[in-house]
């Protein structure tokens, strides 16, 4: 306080000055026509300036959600125009009921939007790390994509974060086919180039051709079909000459990657516990058949 007080005392007749100051041009401005007129038209001007600038900056920290909004939005829009480009090709039957199914098809998928927090391009196991986790419903096993295309697989999960296992992890292994042609195999990356992978096993008597379109099969639980993938670019023959090898421009930035969304199948857990009953029947059955044949052995 009393070094309040000394600054107050040392400094008064400035303070005092600016007080003078600002009284006489609010007189001045607010008594006089011409200088009103100057004055208004100058904080005109320097408010449209401020209010310019105040727009930016809040448009600036809403890009976030503005991109959030798109990727989600893109995401529907490739899912759609797949469906509806499935539609046009069809020559036969009722177009009206095979729209109905696709429909009721894609609505057991919802999407949870969730933005990358860490990202690595420079390792043969490269995780990402997303801000949604259990709480949000984002568990292990489901597919995490983004407006470009297909991201990866959830690997781990706790409250509130999730490690995706990425397209470019050496270990990661998707269902893809090419578009319009039928023929699947599954995406492989070999740890070299990030914007390339190559799909391992296509037979030998598929028909394509380069610049064919590449995308998830459908195959699987954990991604819808026709979720995008990339171009081929490179044809091959596999190591054994029994397949073909597709290398493939893949159309996911990872370098770029802010905004993805979670794919959560809403039927995924019934048919994970069908298959889970399948396999539990198999083997009982492959038990009691041992059993019974060891009997038999001892009689």
């Amino acid at each position: 306080m009393r070094n309040l007080l000394e600054f107050l005392a040392k400094y008064n007749h400035w303070m005092l000055f600016v007080v003078l100051e600002v009284l006489s041009l609010v007189l001045l401005f607010r008594f006089n026509s011409y200088q009103g007129s100057v004055w208004f038209t100058s904080a005109n001007a320097v408010a449209g300036q401020v209010y310019e600038w105040n727009s930016a900056v809040s448009s600036f920290f809403s890009m976030s959600k503005v991109n959030e909004e798109l990727t989600l939005r893109n995401f529907y829009l490739e899912r759609q125009v797949n469906q509806l480009s499935r539609l046009y090709a069809e020559q036969t039957g009722d177009t009206t009921v095979t729209r109905r199914n696709e429909l009721a098809y894609l609505r057991q998928f919802s999407l949870i939007p969730a933005k990358v927090v860490s990202n690595s391009l420079d390792r043969p196991d490269n995780l990402i790390t997303i801000n949604k986790g259990q709480a949000e419903g984002v568990n292990v096993d489901m597919g995490v994509a983004c407006g470009n295309g297909v991201v990866g697989v959830v690997f781990m999960s706790s409250a509130h974060y999730a490690i995706v296992m990425p397209v470019l992890n050496t270990r990661s292994r998707i269902s893809c086919s090419i578009r319009g042609r039928g023929y699947f195999g599954y995406l492989q990356w070999y740890g070299t180039d990030p914007s390339i992978a190559y799909v391992e096993d296509i037979p030998r008597h598929a028909h394509f051709k380069r610049g064919d379109w590449v995308e998830t099969s459908g195959y699987s639980s954990i991604f819808p079909p026709g979720v995008l993938v990339g171009k081929i670019i490179q044809v091959y023959n596999s190591r054994d000459g029994l397949s073909y090898r597709l290398k493939v421009q893949l159309t996911t930035d990872f370098g770029n990657l802010r905004d993805v969304c979670v794919i959560n199948d809403k039927g995924i857990a019934e048919r994970t516990r069908l298959m889970e009953a399948a396999r539990d029947s198999l083997r009982q059955t492959e038990a009691n058949g041992a059993g019974a044949k060891t009997s038999q052995e001892q009689n």
